[in-house]
């Protein structure tokens, strides 16, 4: 997922504000364990997108949220203006930002990296080896998995994609073929 404007507004403002406040580790924490809440939930999904919901309904479930997942205070605070403002479906949006920016600011890149199955701890190392030769800055490797790659792996570093899947070289096969 690509972080959106709006997604890159709010986290750029929440790692000024956590970098003031030396807790860029926590916030992290905070956003990686919120957006996996997030996704796995389909009722808080609902809460946030219901209308009939009101500003303060919204507020009191983002404060036993934050109780019950020991939130920063920042980390809360974003929750409530994202609830105000009726933007919490772009929380993984925020949080994507947030931690891309995060590394930028330490000199690191994010690669999110796709494959059908659990990587092996050697390809792994290999891999990340290869991108920093190749970028020349330290890298941070996020694991997705899509079986739908069949095989192969699909690499993207900021606009850069790399994709290695079988997937992708079905449908070179595929435009070949149709091309003659």
């Amino acid at each position: 997922m690509k972080a959106s404007p709006i997604g890159r507004r709010y986290g750029r403002a929440l790692l000024e504000l956590a970098t003031e406040n030396n807790t860029v580790p926590k916030i992290r924490k905070d956003l990686e364990g919120l957006v996996e809440t997030w996704n796995g939930s389909t009722e808080l999904q609902s809460v946030f997108e219901n209308p009939a919901i009101g500003s303060e309904g919204r507020r009191n479930i983002v404060d036993a949220l934050g109780k019950r997942m020991m939130l920063s205070s920042e980390t809360i605070n974003l929750l409530k203006i994202l609830a105000d403002r009726r933007r919490f479906r772009h929380l993984p949006e925020v949080a994507e930002a947030f931690i891309e920016l995060a590394e930028a600011s330490e000199g690191r890149v994010v690669a999110e990296v796709t494959s059908a199955a659990p990587l092996t701890a050697t390809f792994k190392t290999q891999l990340q080896a290869e991108l920093e030769k190749a970028i020349g800055k330290k890298v941070v490797m996020v694991e997705k998995q899509d079986p739908d790659l069949i095989a192969g792996v699909v690499t993207r570093v900021g606009d850069k994609v790399f994709d290695g899947s079988v997937r992708h070289r079905l449908r070179q096969i595929q435009e070949q073929l149709a091309a003659r």
